[in-house]
């Protein structure tokens, strides 16, 4: 079990809750918590995540992963103008913050 923040994560059922609500993800949108969730406080890099999640070494379009960030950001709530889950730290990569408070650089 993983657990960030009020984020737990079952690798085993595939379950995800935020809080006591238990939350329906799609595959990729697991994987991706998954790698982000798996290294809380740490910046995982685009090229990371792509070959974590997708099984590529390579990305011809960063959206693919923008997409599912946004999709990912609105079922746990997080607002992505002020997210305190998932932030974005540009030309670096993306971190699941571990402490609510957190401000994006």
């Amino acid at each position: 079990m993983l657990a960030v923040q009020d984020v737990r994560l079952d690798p085993l059922t595939g379950q995800v809750w935020r809080g006591e609500r238990e939350i329906r993800l799609s595959r990729k949108e697991f994987q991706l918590l998954r790698a982000l969730m798996a290294r809380p406080g740490d910046i995982v890099t685009r090229g990371e995540l792509m070959a974590d999640v997708w099984q590529t070494s390579f990305y011809t379009n960063s959206k693919t992963i923008d997409v599912h960030l946004g999709w990912l950001r609105r079922k746990l709530d997080d607002d992505p103008r002020h997210p305190t889950l998932i932030t974005t730290h540009r030309g670096r990569g993306l971190r699941f913050e571990t402490a609510a408070d957190t401000v994006a650089s």
